[in-house]
């Protein structure tokens, strides 16, 4: 089991660090949609290239991050029956759904999605859109998103696997720990930050 668990860290980093990059996709998109606002009002010019490649970075927020949203358990549940069962039979229910119904989402979703783009990409297609931009990138994000999410499936997978044959702790105790840390971490840094205005005004004065 221990390899496994080798392997599962790792892809929980490799999906932490992707979803660490995504963020920063927000800005940019929120950026490009306010520069392309200011032009337009101002000097009455735009482009469906900036409107276009918000929809591309807003598809790659969303595919991409999926991945990094299970690995923060940040996704949608129906807890409704769950929560009366024990913590063991949770997790099998657990395994059952990555199982039967998320890994082969993703393998079939994957597997319809990569003609799409083999055949973008040969083709060179382009949106219709008057100045719009090629069109394979953001097909591309299907495939991958979807592989992002089934690699962090396989890890949740493994983890409670782990957990239920006592060789690991439960994941639901690991990420309630993660995000105890994170809070503190941010505490620290509002803290650490406060200090810093205060010692700059002290030092003005």
């Amino acid at each position: 089991m221990k390899p496994l668990l080798t392997l599962s860290s790792l892809i929980d980093r490799l999906n932490a660090r992707v979803g660490q990059i995504v963020l920063w996709l927000i800005l940019v998109c929120t950026l490009i949609s306010a520069v392309n606002a200011i032009v337009r009002k101002a000097f009455n010019m735009s482009s469906n290239a900036y409107l276009e490649i918000q929809w591309y970075l807003f598809a790659a927020v969303f595919l991409l991050g999926a991945g990094y949203t299970l690995l923060k358990d940040e996704h949608v549940r129906i807890d409704a029956l769950s929560q009366r069962f024990s913590r063991r039979t949770q997790v099998k229910i657990d395994v059952l759904g990555l199982l039967v119904f998320l890994l082969p989402l993703c393998g079939w979703v994957m597997v319809q999605s990569w003609p799409l783009v083999s055949q973008a990409f040969a083709s060179g297609e382009v949106s219709t859109n008057a100045g719009g931009l090629i069109r394979w990138p953001v097909y591309a994000l299907i495939p991958l998103g979807f592989l992002l999410l089934a690699l962090q499936a396989f890890s949740e997978l493994i983890k409670r696997l782990a957990f239920l044959v006592g060789a690991g702790p439960d994941p639901a105790l690991a990420v309630a720990e993660k995000k105890a840390e994170e809070k503190l971490l941010d505490d620290l840094r509002a803290r650490h930050g406060e200090s810093s205005v205060a010692q700059t005004t002290e030092a003005r004065s």
